[in-house]
């Protein structure tokens, strides 16, 4: 063995020393502080490293916890609404059916905008709604169905396929009843409708138009030579702002007489409160009873159209 040889060798061993001697005051160091470590300074030791140990454990029930507590606002709210929708919900009486027909002509389609027709779709709605509650429905019809009324029908509802007691119809409803039996409500007719004829079919013109084809109803019925009148609104009812009808309001309306009898009731038990609907001041020298001064009639375009045109 060389002098270089020799060197090398002593040095590892040097550098072997070195390193035990390192671990080992590493050791002592690790005992020591054990050593010194207080009773109250181990338990807390022991009890940071249980935490940790059990970290993952506590996130769970944390998470099982926010579950059960979603499941039991959820069956809160279910049963709240459950018991709203039963308040608010009138039960249904036992219904007697009349003869009396209502038709919605649905052949305007073509005269409206998308949104007047959404608008004459949920009146629809409405009109299907109160017949079935009804005490004494009338038969109804839909007729001329089908343009962007069916398909607003089949986009937002499409239940009203299953819709019972109702009649709809893709012809005209002078397709599908006898001329001399109908009867077309417009409030253009210079007739006044004073009793219903159970015999007959009363006509309300679906169409949502804001006045912009006035008196197209009642130019279309005599174009057809079908019998026309208006009901006899101005007769019993006084109102703050201009008298606008919408389809339900028309179809509400004939539903209340058929049930109550009377013009007066039927009007004030269907009319919206927001358009201050008072009854009538009798002029003492007029033994009919009309109105003083008759406000026109004519549409309003901030509500549904008019449809006893």
């Amino acid at each position: 063995m060389d002098d270089d040889d020799s060197v090398r060798t002593d040095d590892k061993k040097l550098l072997n020393n070195n390193n035990n001697t390192v671990d080992g005051e590493k050791e002592d160091g690790e005992a020591t502080k054990k050593q010194v470590l207080s009773k109250r300074q181990r338990k807390k030791l022991l009890k940071q490293q249980k935490w940790e140990e059990e970290r993952e454990l506590r996130k769970q029930k944390r998470k099982d916890r926010k579950h059960q507590r979603r499941l039991q606002r959820q069956s809160n709210h279910q049963e709240d609404e459950g018991e709203d929708r039963r308040a608010r919900k009138r039960p249904r009486r036992e219904a007697t059916p009349t003869s009396l027909r209502l038709v919605v002509d649905c052949s305007f389609d073509n005269l409206m905008l998308t949104k007047d027709v959404h608008k004459l779709h949920k009146q629809i709605q409405r009109c299907y709604a109160e017949n079935r509650r009804a005490s004494h429905p009338v038969q109804f019809y839909l007729t001329s169905l089908g343009g962007q009324l069916k398909q607003s029908m089949d986009e937002k509802d499409q239940g009203w396929i299953n819709w019972k007691d109702i009649n709809i119809k893709l012809e005209h409803y002078s397709e599908v009843m006898a001329k001399e039996d109908v009867v077309y409500l417009t409030s253009d007719s210079p007739n006044v409708l004073t009793e219903l004829d159970p015999k007959k079919a009363y006509v309300i013109g679906g169409l949502v138009d804001h006045n912009h084809h006035k008196g197209i109803t009642l130019e279309r019925a005599q174009k057809l030579g079908i019998c026309h009148a208006q009901l006899p609104l101005n007769s019993f009812v006084q109102m703050n702002s201009r008298k606008v009808l919408a389809v339900n309001h028309v179809f509400e309306i004939m539903l209340a007489y058929v049930e109550k009898g009377s013009w007066q009731e039927a009007f004030f038990s269907v009319l919206p409160p927001r358009k201050g609907a008072k009854a009538v001041v009798a002029d003492p020298g007029d033994g009919d009873g009309d109105e003083k001064e008759q406000p026109e009639e004519h549409s309003d375009t901030d509500a549904p159209q008019p449809t006893d045109k």
